[in-house]
């Protein structure tokens, strides 16, 4: 009897979650139908079901092309640099900004640093366009005045494109992660500093075997999310601050099917390099997930 009246209780809860799942399975599982494209010679006019089938033959296409291994390449150098540098930096935010005592000064400053993650890289990459530019761009300028006499072409340099990929990802999106990472410490227990105190225990060490450990379940959850990101890149960032000066080293795999499948209306060979990715991406996670599962006591499952 108990059990009916608890699940007569969550029966409507239920029944909310039916327009989520039903348009989880209309925009993501029905469409996993056109992943058939990178097994047909796909024709627009024929549709994909009048389309041949041609196995794997854009596969042995994608892999014979230099071009691919490039941008898998780049890929994967941006995404771990964008890692490697900007994972700990909210970390280290948040464990500063928590130290703070002024309450206003604490407050603006987590505002100004979640800003940007609100804007959309439209808006960001013309910021940053203006900001960079060779012609009157304000870093440019503010270098001129400490004495360098020629600009950097900031934006279409091989070399300097990728830095500015990953400071500006960087400077878009750690407010967000501060603000994660607060949440997760504030969620620690008061008494263990309070003890911790007692015992002589000064900030580094407080920090080092109190806040640290209780931050670990969600840095790990987040260092998760961030490899499944490794093929991704951030197609969004990269499509609007490269040009073809930098497709040596800012071509990245979203960016190239993008030009195979709307610029060359090769749309066969576009869905096999994304395909590719895709597979990339899922080892990956699951990688991830049975590495936290098997040397950590945190579970995301």
């Amino acid at each position: 009897m108990a059990r009916e009246q608890k699940l007569g209780k969550v029966y409507p809860l239920y029944l909310m979650l039916i327009p989520g799942f039903v348009f989880l399975i209309i925009f993501n599982y029905i469409p996993l139908y056109g992943i058939t494209i990178a097994f047909k010679d796909f024709f627009p006019s024929r549709g994909i079901l009048g389309s041949p089938w041609v196995g794997l033959e854009y596969f042995e296409y994608m892999v014979s092309l230099p071009d691919t291994w490039r941008v898998v390449g780049n890929t994967f150098i941006i995404a771990i640099l964008k890692i490697l540098i900007g994972f700990p930096i909210p970390i280290i935010t948040a464990i500063l900004l928590n130290e703070v005592s002024h309450v206003g000064f604490k407050k603006t400053v987590q505002t100004m640093i979640y800003l940007p993650h609100f804007l959309s890289w439209v808006i960001l990459g013309g910021m940053l366009v203006d900001l960079l530019s060779i012609d009157g761009g304000l870093v440019n300028s503010v270098l001129a005045r400490f004495g360098r006499e020629d600009p950097i072409f900031f934006l279409g340099d091989n070399n300097w494109f990728r830095p500015v990929l990953v400071v500006s990802d960087i400077w878009k999106e750690f407010g967000f992660g501060t603000i994660i990472y607060l949440a997760a410490i504030v969620g620690i227990d008061p008494n263990l500093y309070e003890a911790a105190r007692v015992d002589g225990s000064n900030w580094l060490q407080s920090t080092r075997h109190i806040t640290i450990p209780g931050m670990l379940p969600i840095v790990m959850l987040i260092a998760i999310l961030n490899l499944g990101n490794i093929m991704n890149a951030n197609f969004d960032q990269v499509f609007n601050l490269y040009n073809t000066l930098v497709y040596r080293t800012g071509d990245i795999i979203d960016t190239f099917v993008y030009r195979i499948s709307l610029v060359d209306f090769n749309y066969s060979l576009g869905t096999a390099v994304g395909l590719f990715r895709s597979v990339v991406a899922f080892v990956l996670i699951a990688s991830s997930q049975y590495l936290a599962y098997k040397y950590s006591d945190y579970r995301v499952f």
